[in-house]
């Protein structure tokens, strides 16, 4: 049922938004659809949160319950069980693994370097290539691996994942050849038409008040940065120099403490360890380009570099995003659930957790690109920030308001609304188990475990809320500038400081490792 609600909810959206027939007002109660996805989502999420952890294995009635195992990991048969063709099926198996992977990319390479294959056709060969990569990729490498250490064990997740991968290859596969069967078709069987048809540019809808004139084909943004004051450049650099370097190391220092002390290899600190990385590459994104556009004088980044800025940036802000909300729900199942913990927060699952928490970022960051790229038509080509936001370069597409609007709407709704929800949820659970402790004693300790991550979700969430409403409320650059200021530079800086000051295991750790180093 929610399956059902959610797809035809987003199948109302997505056809309201692509036929400018229906960019009616009766038609822009497309919203009501958004807020029904949210309204379910909300409902069936808490309903799954208040499932019992320990689900129960049902079986036909004719097998016996002590038939049944209860599994961590499967054993693969593999090719053959005879030691002595072991390496001959591993260097055979390796060989057409390092043919397939490198012929691959270099159809890759050949077609995107050369311009007379920038065609519909080859674009899809390109695709093929890669699903074609990832394919060998997903099975090839943990059979040689198996080969290699004598083992047939893949863990339960592990053997998900690779279910899952191979599904997604496969089914890629399947569609690319489809598309490339039509693409033929209408080459042959419609050469007159076939740019036409084919053209990837064909989408493109401009706002009806903008003439052709005023529209720009750009290879490159300006970027407006902080100030034009040439008095306070050398200030700016070295304030954002000194911020960029504590950030950096004090992240690394977490990593460094969590990875060296064995009483920190937790799920909690595991988590952790990943957040930090995530808040070097946040910042990494945009800081050292603004830090090297006020050393050469410069304001102009490339497209591709927009675009890949842009990448990066969704890519970590969403990390960044989902890491948070699995760290919220590990503290539910520590405080809530304290007896089944070890067995609920196992490596395996931490592990597949934080590898969700990477392709869902991914695939963010690939919607946003994909929403990009069908645009070579700008209206402007100042972008009034220090980096490549999405939403102002989204603002300078030729993209009419409308659309624009559904697809914020919808982007923040799946990527914003729902880890969000869980947190909430999280903690509302370990609010009310919190609650049920008779001693105060009891529910300091209890809320003291959360109390550094409730932080950090408050100062991650507040200031994206400061950026948001400082670029709507106010028609100012300056202080849409500040307010992303605060959100990409400030909350990266600062969370190793509120973990290490309000956190006695990483304050303990880090004295030791100063005292090995010394």
């Amino acid at each position: 049922m929610y399956l059902v609600t959610v797809l035809g909810n987003l199948l109302i959206i997505l056809a309201v938004s692509s036929d400018s027939h229906l960019h009616t007002p009766m038609y822009f109660l497309s919203n009501l659809s958004l807020t029904d996805i949210c309204f379910i989502t909300t409902m069936v999420s808490k309903m799954i949160v208040d499932i019992p952890i320990q689900s129960r294995v049902m079986c036909p009635r004719t097998r016996e319950p002590q038939n049944l195992t209860g599994i961590s990991e499967f054993h693969l048969l593999g090719l053959s069980e005879d030691p002595d063709l072991q390496p001959i099926i591993f260097r055979l198996f390796l060989s057409m693994y390092l043919v397939a992977v490198l012929g691959n990319l270099l159809i890759i390479l050949a077609v995107s370097s050369d311009s007379h294959l920038h065609t519909p056709m080859y674009f899809f060969l390109s695709n093929l290539s890669l699903a074609d990569i990832g394919f060998i990729s997903t099975t090839v490498p943990e059979m040689l691996v198996n080969i290699h250490t004598h083992s047939g064990v893949i863990s339960f997740v592990g053997c998900l994942t690779q279910m899952s991968l191979f599904i997604l290859f496969l089914c890629m596969d399947d569609l690319l050849l489809t598309l490339m069967a039509y693409d033929r078709f209408v080459a042959i069987c419609h050469p007159l038409h076939y740019a036409v048809i084919m053209n990837p540019r064909l989408c493109v809808r401009c706002p009806s008040n903008i003439n052709p004139p005023n529209l720009t084909s750009v290879s490159k943004f300006h970027l407006t940065g902080l100030s034009e004051d040439p008095d306070l450049q050398p200030i700016l650099f070295g304030l954002f120099l000194s911020m960029y370097l504590v950030t950096v190391l004090g992240n690394l220092l977490i990593i460094l403490a969590v990875s060296s002390d064995s009483h920190l290899h937790t799920p909690m600190y595991f988590f952790l360890s990943n957040l930090s990385l995530a808040d070097i590459g946040f910042i990494s994104t945009t800081v050292p380009k603004m830090l090297a556009n006020i050393q050469t004088h410069s304001r102009a980044i490339s497209y591709v570099g927009c675009l890949t800025q842009m990448s990066l940036f969704i890519i970590f802000v969403c990390m960044d995003d989902m890491l948070l909300t699995v760290m919220a729900y590990d503290r539910f199942v520590a405080i809530c659930h304290p007896l089944h913990y070890p067995d609920i927060m196992n490596p395996s699952l931490c592990a597949f957790l934080v590898l969700v928490s990477f392709l869902v970022s991914l695939l963010d960051s690939q919607i946003h690109n994909l929403i990009a790229l069908q645009f070579t038509y700008f209206k402007d080509i100042e972008i009034s920030n220090y980096f490549c936001h999405p939403s102002q370069v989204l603002t300078l597409a030729c993209f009419d308001s409308f659309n624009r609007s559904i697809v914020i709407y919808c982007l923040v709704a799946i990527f914003g609304f729902l880890p969000v929800s869980g947190i909430l949820l999280s903690y509302s659970k370990i609010l009310s188990s919190i609650l049920k402790i008779p001693s105060s004693g009891g529910k300091y300790k209890a809320f003291s475990t959360c109390g550094s991550h409730l932080a950090v979700v408050c100062l991650f969430y507040g200031t994206g809320i400061v950026e948001y409403l400082g670029s709507v409320m106010s028609h100012s650059p300056q202080n849409s500038v500040l307010a992303s200021m605060m959100y990409t530079v400030v909350t990266p800086m600062l969370n190793p400081f509120i973990y290490s000051l309000r956190n006695k295991e990483i304050k303990n750790s880090l004295r030791r490792l100063h005292r090995r180093i010394a």
